[in-house]
């Protein structure tokens, strides 16, 4: 009786869960689609603490306290410009959790020899893909917050050794299914797999991180899959196959949004000093960036009848949302027309930029996506690039030597004229020069985001 209860709950949790994440996919209902998904995840944990297996409850409530401390704090107090990292430990405790759980299911199965072929399989397969999740997502949140070097780490035969590690690993899968109860092989499988993780993170640019979130996050739902294989709970096979699965679409969304395969994400070591410089020397049109004071920034932004912002990752770190919408709402007091321009993989992660002018309280319909928004530059008086470096770059269009060249980009340089806006004249987060910033039609305004977007907005009251 007790198991037809849990499987209903489980049956009624995954509707909560495939509901969700179509939900999801707007931004009116997205928080409707969270709430969804937390209701779904209520219902399974609950079911799952009636299951028979549960004899003492003591390390559970430990694990709940322990897992809200930590929770709780990333959830609330970690800021909308560090949330690519955020996701990313998220992904490492996720994977943690299935890792060791594969660890004490194996001790227990050791113990009791009650070792099998299919159960260690699903053991192995778990322990491999969380140990490479696990140190892949913390190398990963390292190089997003600046921890560990931004740049492709690379060394002499890493492809070739990367490969033979994965062979060793997969040897060590086809050896336990043949031997079960091999307990060495299985922690050298542990050891490689934790290798893994580190090797196949070291070579990828700060540029790429986001793929590599987004496919570690398929690789902790896989983990999730096969852990749910492992101690045959339906809801964990459930949610690890939407979780998995997912992350593979986004990671395949992003990378041909980016004109990349994952084959070069994953091996292309892109932002290298060598891929950098196949672009060419700075300013490669052969002009100088030309600055402009705020006065007249502020001018041409207050008499403009059409403007587009394209916000980037400098807008969130100087957490400049506010200020942002405050100058377009002046603008628009004035007059102008103001779009704001979202690439897909604007800022660190899909959806960063509209989650952080959403938080400001800019309305959905500003928000145009890029293919719509390209036809509209040419007619644009001026355009606003706030801290948006690779995405606006002209030589994805016009370089064939360039890292980036076949990305599809925000064609601001068709408009009128530009405004950027960067702290310096160096380089952007990929290590491409921006033939953009040296356009006699772009104008350079220089410094802090949030503090260059105050200034001008009290220039625009006084225009």
């Amino acid at each position: 009786m007790t198991d037809i209860f849990i499987q209903l709950a489980y049956l009624v949790a995954a509707f909560f869960f495939i509901n969700a994440l179509r939900v999801l996919g707007r931004p009116e209902t997205a928080r409707r689609g969270m709430q969804m998904a937390a209701l779904g995840m209520l219902i399974a944990v609950v079911a799952t603490l009636f299951h028979a297996r549960i004899i003492e409850y003591q390390w559970i409530v430990v694990g709940i306290v322990a897992g809200a401390a930590i929770g709780y704090p990333l959830g609330m107090f970690v800021p909308m410009t560090a949330m690519p990292q955020r996701i990313a430990i998220s992904h490492a405790f996720g994977a943690l959790a299935a890792t060791l759980v594969g660890l004490g299911e194996y001790h227990h199965g050791f113990t009791t020899n009650h070792l099998d072929s299919g159960h260690v399989a699903a053991l192995a397969l778990e322990v491999l893909l969380g140990g490479l999740t696990v140190t892949g997502s913390i190398m990963a949140a390292g190089k997003l917050q600046g921890w560990l070097p931004q740049k492709p780490i690379t060394f002499p035969f890493q492809n070739i050794s990367n490969f033979i590690l994965l062979g060793i690993a997969v040897a060590g899968l086809v050896w336990m299914i043949i031997v079960p109860d091999a307990w060495p092989i299985f922690i050298v499988m542990l050891i490689v797999s934790l290798a893994i993780g580190v090797l196949i993170v070291l070579p990828i640019g700060g540029a790429d991180m986001p793929v590599v979130v987004s496919l570690l996050n398929a690789y902790a739902g896989l983990a999730a899959v096969a852990t749910g294989f492992a101690l045959n709970n339906n809801i964990l096979i459930i949610v690890g196959a939407l979780d998995g699965a997912s992350g593979i679409i986004l990671s395949i969304a992003m990378s041909k949004a980016m004109n990349r395969s994952f084959a070069n994400v994953l091996f292309g070591a892109f932002g290298s000093d060598a891929t950098a410089a196949a672009a060419g020397p700075a300013g490669a049109t052969g002009g100088e960036m030309s600055a402009v004071s705020s006065e007249d920034a502020a001018l041409r932004l207050a008499y403009a009848k059409r403007v587009v912002i394209v916000p980037g990752y400098g807008l969130a770190v100087s957490q400049a949302q506010h200020q942002v919408r405050e100058l377009a709402d002046l603008i628009e007091k004035r007059g102008g027309d103001v779009k704001f321009a979202i690439h897909p993989v604007a800022g660190r992660m899909p959806g960063h930029m509209n989650v952080l002018l959403a938080e400001a309280g800019v309305a959905y319909d500003k928000l145009i996506d890029m293919d719509e928004i390209n036809e509209k530059f040419a007619e644009t008086d001026v355009v606003l690039v706030i801290g948006a470096n690779d995405v606006v770059n002209p030589a994805a269009n016009t370089n064939p030597s360039s890292p980036i060249y076949g990305m599809p980009i925000l064609k601001v340089s068709e408009a009128q004229s530009v405004i950027a806006m960067k702290r310096g004249p160096g380089k952007g987060f990929s290590g491409v020069e921006n033939d953009l910033f040296f356009d006699p039609k772009t104008s350079m305004l220089f410094g802090d985001a949030k503090q260059s977007l105050i200034q001008l907005a009290a220039e625009v009251k006084e225009a």
